[in-house]
């Protein structure tokens, strides 16, 4: 039964790109955000408090993909909102990026943790997961269409490239997905948090800021 209700999603989303945009974007965003809070792909599902779907305007010209929701996110049911969206948000307003204009989601969308004590602790998406979750990227993606995808992090890279890299060299330049779509490749902010020497911690803030910025110039060219 769920293999049929996924076929019919997809048909329902694929005729999204027949009709004038905005048409029915709206509806049809509902419709994978609904479809999402049911999601049993894999079984981070069974721990999990809830879904964690992207949000922002589905217009966005750049769209933000993490690894997964952390434990704040998933108690508030929105991306990017703990200690790290923080951040993350301070560099965005450092880098001249206004957040309410771009969608922000992640390459998984449960909580994947080991409970210590009353704590619960992240614990990093194996590759079954996040291939599993890529189903809900793609018609995100396919839905939003951004002149600009950014991955923040390894794991949010293998979602949308289809394999692994080395953010050090991934990070220098954009890579061209088969639809024509341009990802580029940046840390997560929740490494600069973790990070424990003061002035590596300064340039590489100091480096994911320029990489904001660069992307928001690419986003900025395309979309012209």
């Amino acid at each position: 039964m769920a293999d049929v209700a996924e076929a019919g999603l997809k048909r329902a989303l694929e005729g999204e790109r027949h009709v004038a945009r905005p048409g029915n974007l709206r509806a049809s965003w509902e419709v994978l955000f609904q479809e999402a809070r049911g999601c049993t792909r894999c079984d981070l599902y069974r721990f999990a408090t809830q879904t964690v779907f992207g949000e922002g305007p589905l217009d966005a010209a750049i769209m933000f993909v993490g690894e997964q929701p952390g434990d704040q996110e998933d108690l508030a049911g929105r991306p990017f909102v703990g200690p790290a969206g923080a951040l993350f948000d301070a560099a965005l307003e450092k880098a001249g990026i206004d957040r309410s204009t771009v969608y922000v989601t992640n390459a998984v969308k449960h909580f994947k943790f080991v409970q210590r004590g009353k704590r619960r602790i992240h614990n990093k998406p194996d590759a079954g997961e996040i291939t599993a979750c890529k189903w809900w990227i793609e018609h995100e993606r396919d839905l939003i269409r951004p002149a600009v995808t950014v991955a923040l992090g390894a794991t949010a890279a293998r979602s949308l490239i289809g394999r692994s890299v080395t953010i050090s060299r991934a990070r220098e330049a954009p890579v061209t997905l088969e639809d024509g779509g341009e990802v580029w490749v940046t840390v997560h902010p929740s490494y600069l948090l973790r990070m424990p020497d003061p002035d590596r911690k300064r340039e590489e803030r100091r480096r994911f800021l320029r990489d904001l910025k660069r992307i928001r110039e690419r986003a900025q060219e395309l979309s012209s």
